[in-house]
Order: structure tokens, then C-alpha cells, then sequence
């Protein structure tokens, strides 16, 4: 893990990464549905305004359009409300693109609660259930700029359909400018023996505020789990035989999401381990209120975590 480093907007190092590859001759064309603002795509659509297409408020669309234009050959990136995207399109997303393998690359925006106020309606808690649930798929979910910068890329020159995740914000580099990036590898940010601390993306920002306060007290192996699928879970699997101790966080239901997946893994490895899971509970919807809000009622936020370690530490 290198030291923490500036902090960058995923969506806006994406859009960089875009633009590069465009200049080095990808096909590509960004599609958007009235959420230019959303996708921070203006620098794109700058550059080559002919190759960004707005479909309006018309998701179905949207995933449609771009399913005919990778048939053509192009390679379309869309970039809208994860919330919608996912709501709206699932058919044709189903169908369109998973079903046909097209070379679509979706991204949603704003997962989690990073739409904040406007509630319930536009906070995105179930993406990675979703999109776990078609198989061709390849699904990301960035920690730090960096990372969301590989991660495009990849996608960009490798052909089939993409979901990337992207919790608005900006966050702090956590990982090597220099590092060779693998998709299917979690990527460790701490190493101990006491317990072993795994989030979904982002969410590690505030394990590592936790694991800082907490640094004479415990020593956790830490992971973010930033590519789902593919997952190469033996280093998982490895720390929690380690440890027997395992904390999941994940601003995402506990259902389908990086809890559901660690649970899979010390099932399907028949390991004894004890398993805490933080999330939005299965079977609850966030509140009509802030990111910092919700972070804190669900748990998610630092203290909260504090809280979930010294209870799992207690439990064992």
C-alpha cells in the first residue's frame, strides 16, 4: 500500500483514463442519459463531441443504444445514476447485454448513499446483488482513483460486458502509483493476525480511520475487495484460516454484496471462521438523509466499525 496520497473523484479519473484511450485510438463513445453533471463527462464531450450521446431520461434506451453500438463495433461506455441504471434497464441489461455478450461497459454512478439527501429513491444499496445475478458480466468496484483508472482501462481493451460501481466523492490514493494491477486480486491495504477486515470499494477508506485508531489494540489484515468478478479468493481465504476473525463493510445490502460473497467463501472452503457482517441490513431501505448519516446509523462510518471489531473480538 503506498501512503496516502491526493484525493481524486473516481468518475473524474475515469473520464481522464477515457479521454487518453480515445487519443490512442479506441472507438469510444460515452453515452449518457440527461447525466452529463452525473457521469462528469463535459472534458470528454470537449474533446470529441461527436462521440457522446445523451438518449435523455430514457435508461432502457440507453443500455439498448449502446448494445447496438458495440454490435457495430465501438466500445460504449454509459454513465448514469447507479440507482436507475439499475432499476430501469435490468431487461435489457438481462438481455442486450449479458445474454449477447456485448462489449458494453456500464458504470454506476453515485452507489451507495452518495446521493445522499435526495433519499431512498436515488441511494443504489443493491447494484452488485444485481449485477452478480448475470453471469457474463465482469464487475468492479474501484477503491481509490488510481485503481478506477486501471480498472477502465482494462475494460476499455478487453472484449465483453463490463459494471463498474462508483461511489461518488473523492477519496485519498491508497494504492502503489506504481503497482501491477490484476483483475480478480483484492487488494491489501493492511497485514495482521487478529482479524481480517474486508470492504466493498470505497468503504475501506473507513476501516483504515478505524484500523488507525485501533493500531495498539489489534493488528487486522485489511482488504479492499474491488473486483468481485473475477475473485481470486485464496489470499482471502488464507488471512481468515489466519485468523479465524472475519469483519465485512460495504455501503450495500448484506444481501449479494461483499458480505454474501466472503460468507460463499468460507462456506464453499468449509473454514472456521467467525463471520460479522456490516451493510445495510437484509430487508431495511437507508434513510431519507445524508451520506454521513446513514454511514453512522448502519454502522459504517469509523466508530462504527470500532464498535463491529471490538463485538466480533468479544464473540470469539
Amino acid at each position: 500500500m503506498s501512503k496516502t496520497g491526493s484525493r481524486t473523484d473516481l468518475r473524474e479519473k475515469q473520464i481522464e483514463t477515457l479521454i487518453r484511450l480515445k487519443d490512442e485510438g479506441l472507438d469510444i463513445i460515452y453515452l449518457v442519459s440527461d447525466s452529463a453533471s452525473t457521469s462528469k463527462v463535459k472534458p470528454f464531450l470537449a474533446r470529441f463531441p461527436e462521440s457522446v450521446v445523451n438518449v435523455g431520461i430514457a435508461e432502457q434506451n440507453l443500455v439498448g443504444v449502446a448494445a447496438g453500438l458495440a454490435n457495430m463495433g465501438f466500445i460504449p461506455f454509459t454513465g448514469n445514476a447507479a440507482p436507475f441504471l439499475i432499476s430501469r434497464s435490468a431487461e435489457q441489461i438481462k438481455v442486450d447485454v449479458g445474454y449477447s455478450h456485448a462489449n458494453v461497459k456500464l458504470n454506476g454512478m453515485h452507489a451507495g448513499f452518495s446521493y445522499g439527501l435526495d433519499g431512498i429513491t436515488h441511494h443504489e444499496v443493491n447494484d452488485i446483488s444485481v449485477m452478480r445475478g448475470c453471469p457474463p458480466l465482469t464487475i468492479f468496484a474501484p477503491c481509490d482513483g488510481r485503481e478506477c483508472a486501471r480498472m477502465t482501462e482494462y475494460a476499455a481493451r478487453t472484449q465483453g460486458p463490463f459494471y463498474i460501481s462508483l461511489n461518488s466523492g473523492s477519496f485519498p490514493d491508497i494504492t502503489d502509483e506504481d503497482a501491477h494491477w490484476t483483475p480478480g486480486n483484492p487488494v491489501q491495504v493492511a497485514a495482521g493476525h487478529d482479524l481480517t477486515v474486508i470492504c466493498l470499494g470505497t468503504a475501506v477508506h473507513d476501516a483504515l480511520e478505524a484500523a488507525a485508531t485501533l493500531k495498539n489494540r489489534f493488528a487486522m489484515d485489511m482488504f479492499a475487495l474491488s473486483s468481485i468478478r473475477p475473485l481470486a479468493g485464496d489470499r482471502l481465504a488464507d488471512s481468515v484460516r489466519k485468523t479465524g476473525r472475519v469483519l465485512t463493510v460495504e455501503q450495500h445490502s448484506t444481501h449479494g454484496g461483499c458480505g454474501s460473497l466472503v460468507a460463499e467463501l468460507i462456506a464453499e472452503k468449509g473454514m472456521n471462521a467467525r463471520l460479522l457482517r456490516l451493510g445495510v441490513p437484509e430487508g431495511s431501505y437507508t434513510k431519507n438523509t445524508s451520506s454521513t448519516f446513514n454511514k453512522r446509523f448502519f454502522g459504517l462510518d469509523a466508530p462504527g466499525i470500532i464498535r463491529a471489531i471490538d463485538d466480533l473480538v468479544k464473540l470469539t
